[in-house]
């Protein structure tokens, strides 16, 4: 491994781990940006689903007290999720990574940019437990077939009326049991070679360090911050994602 290999591994690694400590989400997206341009998709997409496994479950132990009242809400978006995880893993081998990331980067940029026009964020006052499956279903195909998991349900539940606790009670718990499965099915199918473990045991401790950080700055900030800075989270990561495919391309 070269120089400028390791530089945008250990890159990728420690913006993935901060943002998945702060929100939750988010290493598919920030670092799928370094590491996409140093290694084939499907060996960026098995690392950054044990990363996110790694940093979810350390953020998940620090703020364990906080999560109980929201977890009620969990089974609704988990349950489905499960269910569409085979199929995007399914077409990881065949999907086009770049057309996949190009219309996700879109949706998000969308959602960021008319958040951010307006001067309140709109909520959903009425519970719509099919949308939450619908949205939980969604979630979990991307996460077997990108290791994005996160950007819908991240997208819906910042739309709720729910405290950042709540809020977390969802996404973390979530991100962390799909892409803990999507780990195992990536390891059947062999993902997990010699140079691919090499490359995760560079990447984790910065990961899990980042991942810390991230959870620091997650206290520090009251409700309405929290749900502004996922409507800003998305937006950047959305043109992150548009300027990455635009330099390949």
């Amino acid at each position: 491994m070269s120089y400028e290999f390791i530089a945008l591994l250990i890159l990728g690694a420690a913006t993935g781990g901060f943002i998945n400590g702060l929100a939750g989400f988010g290493t598919a997206l920030f670092s799928l940006g370094f590491w996409l341009q140093i290694m084939p998709t499907w060996q960026a997409v098995a690392i950054v689903a044990m990363m996110s496994v790694a940093s979810g479950v350390q953020s998940l132990w620090m703020i364990r007290a906080d999560l109980k009242p929201g977890l009620s809400k969990l089974p609704r978006f988990l349950l489905p999720a499960i269910v569409g995880l085979p199929a995007g893993a399914a077409v990881l081998e065949f999907i086009n990574g770049q057309t996949l990331k190009l219309v996700i980067a879109g949706f998000m940029l969308l959602y960021g940019a008319f958040f951010t026009l307006r001067r309140s964020l709109p909520q959903v006052i009425r519970p719509m437990p099919v949308v939450d499956s619908l949205i939980g279903l969604s979630g979990g195909f991307l996460g077997g077939a990108a290791s994005l998991s996160g950007p819908l349900p991240t997208m819906w539940c910042a739309m709720q009326p729910w405290t950042k606790a709540e809020t977390s009670a969802v996404l973390r718990p979530y991100n962390v049991v799909i892409l803990a499965i999507a780990v195992i099915i990536f390891a059947r199918n062999g993902y997990y070679s010699r140079e691919t473990l090499i490359m995760m045991a560079i990447a984790l401790p910065v990961t899990l360090i980042s991942s810390k950080l991230g959870i620091t700055v997650f206290r520090l900030l009251n409700d309405n911050q929290f749900r502004s800075m996922v409507i800003w989270l998305m937006f950047i990561s959305g043109a992150l994602l548009v300027v990455n495919q635009l330099a390949q391309s």
